[in-house]
């Protein structure tokens, strides 16, 4: 047996040094991480050369994430709001109190009077997201609001209408592919999302290497594209046009001698085929090269060597989801890699088979599975979800259902929601607001609770929704133990969600016959009881997961830098075999997709009118996370003190900035001030802000306020109409803006 990785290092000190094996949970990368520490006291991380997926690659985010979980500033008790005041209170008086004001809203207004939102963060823990929405479920609630509508949801509902579950999500299998085209994606600062894929550039830098392409369509020359690869510009927001003319021409092109379509993939597992030639057939490239600024005879080239090549895929990400078409265009993204024969094989698009099927798993607990519509909107609910940007008008909009207390786990949408200042506007109008997180930041501010949550160094855990939904480009699973200790206070989410469950009187899941643990698994026989009371932690329940999908703690444990669990090559593994539709196979044309195509012409009679206009884009940056990483100085520290408004040099010279100064951007919703960095990567009419940003009034955050920045998000628009029709994404990119001279 392997030695135990947990345990202590024979060392002089008087403390003792131990090594951790474990792995980052910041973003979808999942890299090993080695942890040293001395007590209680993180003293090191390191990659893990070792780890059977990341290979000894991890980003400056997990390395330095010590000086996150050790800040002076981390909640590490219950508090309370009175008037302006923080007090600290008792974890048995701060959920009796909230168990009383939650029953007494629901007895007057009934339970959609309640609502919740899940931030970012919980997306890479195994238990945090099953606990809040097993709660939410519990509270009888549909209002229910995530991240997710601020960067993927159009994701998760072309996955609904096309595969039949949302999480049914191809993933581009890089290692064997010979033609990569990369929509609105940047892996050199970001990694990717929805596919766990650590050291991408790695792996992008090896498909040219062994003589593949890979092309990156953006406004912008990313990082990733400087360093590997062809770029091909494009004005921002229109990416449906590019698809739909690259689709139009792979179907345009397609004969008996020269195929450019796989007429047994679409007979055999497709239905709808004969929709698409007339959805696209009103854009030519010649057409929208009109507004994409993408010629036309490079994007036949670009068609052509992508139905040459043996295993291609187009991957597209944020850019593109958060454009005035995120639905549409991802779509026609995956309706281009299932007609050319690109989906479920090698060097395509694939969806792994994984140890536990968690599509399969939801539909059976009926997690994610609602059909609602929002008050508001009448917005579709997605993964039991509504849009974030309609949260303010819930609030503010008297009438039954009206929000009137919200639980936020580990989010801060007074930030990263468009329109903050409307988003604060409606928190403050709130009866209760209860804030489960680390810190307190600007959506805390507004809470009247604050309940201290662990971070992912001092809780078990597992890789568990890429692992469980075939996400992951080379399967493997892992489980760490908390590496070190919960200081204080702090709780697991798990925990957090039962007890608020048991004070509010409401069952998990809705079900007091079966809670949680009993639909993850229908074996509480096995779980430990303690006074006659079911002892629930992390670890158990994780326990539970493994043996169900048979999964050995043993063989993990003998494998502490991860143990392999899917077949080395990907491909065959999905259709006919995993498809959730009715008919078990691809809907290639949604009806309500179709219908939406149709009324594209209004858009680009839009998007016509307005090429000479700016617009606004919003980038990551290589040390910071959303924002949420920016209280500490290994990420905003030195020079990182702010963000900046990038420019083309065209575009500074027409109205008179200059490196460095100070400028304006303008949007019809608000406007920002913040330095200028002259920029040639960028297109012409084409500006950039990074978002996270805008922490002058955090003041549970002190190093952030410190290096404030601008919110991005202040220019971004909120409420149903602004909100893309099908999926209710933000519009957090391709923004018209004016900039000038501050």
């Amino acid at each position: 047996m392997a030695p135990d990785p947990t345990a202590p290092t024979r060392t002089t000190s008087t403390t003792a040094t131990r090594t951790t094996r474990t792995f980052c949970r910041i973003c979808e990368a999942g890299c090993g991480l080695t942890v040293t520490t001395e007590g209680e006291q993180v003293v090191r991380i390191d990659p893990d050369k070792d780890h059977v997926s990341s290979r000894g690659f991890a980003c400056v985010k997990g390395i330095r994430f010590g000086e996150l979980h050790h800040s002076p500033d981390r909640l590490d008790r219950p508090m309370k709001r009175v008037g302006d005041e923080w007090h600290e209170i008792t974890w048995d008086r701060a959920l009796r109190e909230i168990g009383d004001k939650v029953k007494a809203i629901r007895a007057r207004h009934g339970n959609d009077a309640v609502a919740g939102y899940l931030g970012n963060p919980s997306a890479f823990a195994a238990l945090h997201p099953l606990a809040f929405q097993a709660f939410m479920m519990g509270l009888g609630t549909a209002n229910v609001y995530t991240s997710g509508s601020q960067d993927l949801t159009n994701k998760y509902l072309v996955a609904l209408r096309m595969y039949g579950s949302a999480l049914l999500q191809p993933i581009p299998d890089i290692d064997r592919a010979e033609m990569l085209v990369l929509v609105g994606t940047n892996p050199a600062i970001s990694q990717m999302s929805v596919v766990q894929a650590p050291h991408a550039m790695s792996r992008l830098k090896a498909v040219v290497e062994r003589g593949g392409r890979v092309v990156h369509v953006n406004p912008r020359r990313t990082e990733t594209a400087r360093a590997v690869g062809e770029q091909v510009f494009i004005r921002p927001g229109t990416d449906v046009f590019f698809l739909a003319s690259f689709l139009h021409e792979l179907l345009a092109t397609d004969s008996t001698t020269h195929p450019t379509v796989d007429h047994d993939l679409v007979a055999g597992h497709t239905v709808g085929f004969g929709a698409l030639a007339a959805a696209v057939a009103p854009w030519p490239a010649e057409r929208t090269a009109e507004v994409t600024g993408i010629d036309a005879e490079v994007l036949r080239e670009l068609v052509a060597a992508y139905c040459a090549a043996d295993g291609a895929a187009l991957y597209a990400s944020t850019g593109l989801n958060m454009g005035p078409h995120g639905t549409l265009a991802y779509w026609l993204l995956n309706v281009i890699n299932a007609v050319s024969g690109n989906l479920d094989r090698p060097g395509g698009a694939v969806v792994r088979t994984p140890a536990l099927d968690f599509p399969r798993m939801l539909q059976r607990t009926g997690m994610g599975t609602g059909a609602a519509r929002s008050r508001i909107g009448g917005f579709e609910s997605i993964l039991d979800t509504f849009p974030t940007s309609i949260l303010p008008d819930e609030i503010l909009t008297p009438g039954k259902g009206q929000v009137r207390a919200l639980f936020v786990s580990a989010g801060n949408p007074a930030l990263s929601a468009p329109n903050g200042p409307r988003m604060e506007e409606a928190l403050g109008e709130l009866e209760l607001l209860v804030c489960v997180d680390v810190f307190r930041n600007e959506t805390g501010n507004h809470a009247h609770y604050l309940l201290p949550a662990q971070s992912w160094l001092e809780r078990p855990d597992i890789p568990f929704v890429h692992a469980f939904a075939g996400l992951q480009l080379d399967p493997w699973m892992q489980f760490t133990p908390a590496v070190v200790p919960p200081a204080a206070e702090r709780k697991e989410e798990s925990w957090i969600y039962r007890h608020l469950s048991d004070a509010c009187g409401v069952p998990m899941m809705g079900s007091r016959a079966q809670g949680m643990p009993f639909k993850l698994a229908g074996i509480a026989g096995r779980l430990p009881l303690v006074g006659g009371r079911l002892q629930l932690t992390d670890e158990h329940l994780i326990n539970v997961i493994l043996r169900t999908a048979r999964l050995s703690r043993k063989r993990l444990a003998d494998s502490p830098h991860g143990l392999r669990t899917g077949a080395a090559v990907p491909g065959g593994e999905f259709l006919g075999k995993r498809v959730m539709t009715p008919s078990g196979k691809v809907e290639l044309a949604p009806v309500d997709f179709l219908a939406h195509a149709r009324a594209l012409e209004a858009d680009f009679t839009r998007e016509v009118a307005e090429r000479g206009s700016l617009r606004l884009i919003t980038r990551r940056e290589r040390h910071s996370h959303n924002s949420w990483t920016h209280n500490a100085e290994a990420f905003t520290g030195g020079s990182r003190t702010t963000n900046h408004v990038f420019v083309h040099p065209d575009d500074a010279a027409a109205v008179g900035l200059v490196d460095g100064a100070m400028a304006v951007v303008r949007s019809a919703t608000g406007k920002v001030t913040l330095p200028v960095v002259i920029d040639d990567d960028l297109m012409p009419g084409v500006v950039a802000v990074p978002h996270g940003w805008g922490h002058e009034r955090a003041d549970g955050l002190t190093h952030a306020q410190r290096s404030p920045g601008v919110n991005a998000n202040i220019l971004s628009p909120d409420g149903p109409e602004a909100c893309e029709p099908l999926s209710g994404m933000a519009r957090l990119t391709a923004i018209a803006v004016e900039v000038e001279p501050a």
